[in-house]
């Protein structure tokens, strides 16, 4: 009898333990979830870029929304690398944001490879409402969904359009592109469309473009105007010529560790306002285009129409023939959109 008793009491004590256990446990995540956290987020631009203005915006209401529990860190100006190395920290969770180039991100996520095909956007107003409607929708999801990822998809951003600019002459067609070593991201899309058009792509990083320049190492880059002044490539490249070869999109990523500690609260609010951020992006964009352009001509750059861009739309085939089949299905829907 004694015995019973006894297993009795040992029987209540640990259903006790474990009651008081979970009540500890629910006790405590509350307070965790109260806990302040600082979201670190990257980019390759400066304090003032349209990207990370847009991202420090997005933390600003974040930190609002919240009365302080999350808020953003924004590290600017290659602080912590190039965007390789930003989408690799955001992977593992070192940092949580990641806005990156869609050339950059390409290789991780095959299907964002479509936006990277060389004259594949009519123009840049094509291309907003491709990624402001369902298609966008579709790719985001599609970072999201990749378990090898490691990444959530928060939003689209601008970036207008890509042109060459050079440290040796005026490239006024393509025949004046042939032979000169021009940066591009490290895609092999973008090392194979250079060379269609004639040059020798050099698959570089962001970071190293400036002295890349200044030694010689390449003779020209491609890029949007802002990246092209406001990074001071146009203190060493004295030639921007317009051809609008890509239209490519910009990408803010979150990291999937970090995403996935969230509440559904936090996740909803970081979507919403990440589709603030593209639309607030993108009126800041068009403002820093013009003033890129105009600092530019200032500062006696060489800026050069290209009247037909037919033969360099036509040198890009192989380029299409190569990577495009896989995308055909959703290359019809995107030429669709008007």
């Amino acid at each position: 009898m004694r015995r019973s008793l006894t297993l009795g009491r040992r029987e209540a004590l640990g259903f006790l333990a474990l009651a008081l256990g979970a009540i500890a446990t629910r006790s405590v995540r509350p307070a965790l979830a109260q806990q302040k956290l600082v979201l670190k987020a990257s980019d390759v631009h400066p304090a003032g870029y349209p990207t990370v203005a847009a991202v420090e915006s997005l933390g600003r209401k974040l930190q609002q929304a919240t009365a302080g529990r999350l808020s953003v860190q924004m590290y600017g100006s290659m602080q912590l690398g190039g965007e390789k190395e930003a989408i690799e920290q955001a992977q593992v969770g070192a940092i949580q944001f990641a806005r990156v180039s869609v050339g950059a991100l390409g290789p991780v996520i095959d299907d964002l490879n479509v936006f990277n095909l060389p004259f594949l956007f009519r123009n840049t107003a094509h291309m907003q409402k491709v990624i402001d409607g369902r298609i966008g929708d579709e790719l985001l999801e599609k970072v999201t969904g990749n378990p090898r990822a490691g990444l959530v998809g928060i939003c689209w951003m601008d970036a207008g359009a890509r042109s060459v600019y050079d440290t040796r002459r005026a490239i006024k067609s393509i025949d004046d592109l042939k032979g000169l070593k021009v940066r591009v991201m490290g895609n092999p899309m973008f090392v194979d469309m250079m060379n269609a058009l004639g040059g020798n792509g050099v698959a570089m990083g962001y970071d190293q473009v400036f002295s890349a320049l200044q030694t010689g190492v390449v003779d020209g880059a491609e890029n949007n105007p802002p990246s092209f002044v406001f990074d001071n490539h146009y203190q060493v490249a004295k030639y921007y010529a317009l051809t609008e070869h890509l239209i490519v999109p910009e990408i803010l990523v979150f990291s999937r560790k970090t995403w996935d500690t969230l509440s559904a609260e936090d996740r909803e609010l970081l979507k919403k306002f990440g589709r603030e951020a593209q639309a607030e992006e993108r009126v800041l964009w068009n403002q820093y285009e013009k003033q890129a352009l105009e600092k530019a001509r200032a500062a006696g750059i060489q800026i050069i129409e290209i009247a037909d861009k037919k033969p360099f739309q036509d040198a890009v085939k192989p380029v299409w023939d190569k990577y495009g089949p896989k995308y055909a299905e959703l290359i019809k829907r995107i030429q669709a959109v008007e």
